[in-house]
């Protein structure tokens, strides 16, 4: 009777506030959540997961840091339902669509990729505390506990930290961007990374300057290995 009653009461708020698909704002049914079924199955997925040795990526790098291997989940396009994604996880407060959507990747990569089975540990890019306050919360911690939840690895808050309150970087090209983040992040608590491998995880994969200078700050401790996941890449 109790499920009934809470079924009937579920079903009368939904009509009332009904909840919307990010991608295309129509109303979602009982069983979709963050998307409608239809804007799901048209995800821009990159299937890199399953070729982690992808060139395009890796060159982003090349010459610069190690890095083990490399994937994201979505191509970012500007105006695809990807950036509207993006806008409503950092933007509009929708921390738990960054979490659902990282750990249908998790799933994924659980069932069909290799590379992940010996991480020890997931570190997420982290926010300066004064952006942490304005916005309550980092988006890419929301995306690494998504991957941790379905690759049953541990995340790691207390060793990766921002030193200080940098500009944005999405208007910004390569140079600016790395010079942008240049000795912007530090470590606390090496002997938590030392010998290990370790995942770097952020939202959206672009130039890789943050990404490069945490890998680089956290290689100077002697962990053993980097990898990188994002929820999406700049690509077509």
């Amino acid at each position: 009777m109790f499920r009934f009653i809470h079924l009937l009461l579920t079903n009368f708020s939904n009509q009332l506030f009904p909840t919307l698909c990010l991608g295309c704002s129509q109303s979602l049914k009982s069983r979709e959540s963050i998307l409608c079924i239809s804007c799901r199955i048209n995800l821009p997925e990159t299937g890199q997961h399953r070729e982690p040795y992808d060139q395009d990526l890796l060159n982003k790098f090349a010459g610069k840091v190690p890095i083990r291997f490399i994937a994201s989940y979505l191509y970012f396009k500007k105006g695809g339902i990807v950036q509207k994604l993006i806008h409503h996880i950092k933007y509009k407060g929708q921390k738990e669509a960054a979490k659902e959507l990282a750990n249908w990747y998790g799933n994924q990569l659980m069932a069909e990729c290799e590379h992940t089975s010996n991480i020890d540990l997931i570190i997420a890019v982290p926010l300066h505390t004064d952006r942490f306050k304005q916005r309550g919360y980092n988006q890419s911690e929301w995306i690494a506990m998504g991957l941790a939840d379905a690759l049953q690895i541990p995340i790691y808050n207390n060793v990766l930290f921002r030193n200080r309150f940098e500009e944005s970087q999405t208007h910004k090209n390569r140079l600016e961007r790395w010079e942008n983040v240049m000795s912007v992040f530090s470590v606390k608590n090496p002997e938590l990374i030392r010998g290990k491998n370790v995942m770097l995880v952020d939202d959206v994969l672009t130039t890789g300057a943050t990404l490069e200078s945490c890998a680089t700050e956290l290689l100077k401790f002697d962990c053993m290995s980097i990898s990188i996941l994002t929820l999406a890449v700049a690509g077509s």
